[in-house]
């Protein structure tokens, strides 16, 4: 097979995004050609596709920071034709042609062998997304976090990260509170294990003070700006917030009281160039004693339908995950 199809985002001069047939000669050099069985939609993607600098520097280009399918072919004595394997992060979908196609072709220190705990399909439905909130929890738990400390807040919760952190932390046996902008979703928050939900509205109270009462054992926070910060303000004394998200903003007002007061902690987590050691070890995780069942928050689409759901998740309306299937 010499052509392969691909989601194309063009430039001309609003930007459009459709299906089209490519060459196989078209992809970068690489170690592996993958052809890809299932990706998934993030948040990046959606910025990708409608033209956003800071993620796609040229254009045209295809999206999709995630990838897991089969090799084949590969330059890498590590890989062989018909591995399994997955691809997340890096430059994959950003500056790299993406997983939101049929084929792609990468580095061989970008790839995975799919662990044998997880199918192609379920290391999708986690993706890039699963694996930053498994790496937030793994944080916490590191910093001290214990199940009997009181509630874990989960901002953002009916994202992608969000809402994979309320099922993980459920089932590890945590108290979640989820904090979302969509009521109308609070049903679908306590079907995932939140035993609170709580409005954004609530989550921003007191954003003019510079502590406020103790209340999280811990935070997952995927949102950012003064929300997170609104957080670390309320956080009991010596616990921590895993922060791994930018959609309320990249800055907030500090203090420091609550780091010099409470001893606080605020933890920084990165998916994208994490080492692959790393993210081969937490992959382990989730398909073992971290194995969680996510069909109650994933909705599986095909190639074609990728527009739409793009236009959906930038509107607010998306939750849980979105899968796709590359036919």
């Amino acid at each position: 097979m010499s052509t392969y199809q691909a989601l194309w985002v063009t430039e001309t001069p609003h930007f459009q995004q459709k299906v089209i047939e490519r060459s196989l000669d078209d992809l970068p050099e690489g170690d592996v050609l993958i052809k890809v069985h299932y990706s998934s939609l993030n948040y990046k993607d959606a910025l990708s596709a409608t033209g956003n600098r800071g993620v796609t520097r040229q254009f045209p280009h295809t999206p999709g920071i995630d990838a897991a399918g089969v090799v084949a072919h590969s330059s890498d004595p590590e890989f062989a034709a018909g591995d399994e394997v997955i691809v997340t992060g890096y430059d994959l979908g950003m500056n790299t042609f993406g997983g939101l196609a049929q084929y792609i072709r990468v580095p061989a220190n970008w790839v995975i062998k799919r662990p044998a705990g997880l199918s192609l399909r379920e290391s999708m439905i986690l993706g890039t997304a699963g694996l930053t909130a498994a790496l937030c929890v793994d944080k916490l738990l590191d910093a001290g976090l214990t199940a009997d400390a009181g509630p874990v807040l989960v901002t953002g919760a009916t994202g992608g990260v969000g809402s994979v952190a309320v099922v993980l932390l459920n089932q590890l046996g945590f108290q979640v509170t989820a904090a979302t902008g969509k009521a109308e979703q609070a049903d679908f928050l306590h079907q995932l294990g939140a035993q609170t939900v709580i409005s954004r509205e609530e989550l921003t109270a007191g954003a003019d003070k510079a502590l406020l009462k103790p209340r999280w054992a811990g935070v997952v926070d995927t949102v950012g700006g003064d929300i997170l910060f609104n957080a670390v303000k309320a956080l009991q004394y010596g616990a921590s917030a895993a922060c791994c998200g930018l959609t309320a903003g990249i800055d907030f007002k500090a203090s420091v009281l609550p780091f010099i007061l409470r001893g606080v902690n605020l933890l920084g987590v990165d998916s994208v160039e994490l080492p692959l050691l790393h993210k081969a070890s937490m992959w382990d995780k989730l398909s073992l004693q971290w194995k969680l069942d996510l069909e109650s928050l994933v909705k599986e689409i095909s190639l074609k339908d990728v527009p739409n759901a793009i236009a959906t998740m930038l509107a607010s309306q998306q939750a849980g995950r979105t899968l796709v299937r590359i036919d």
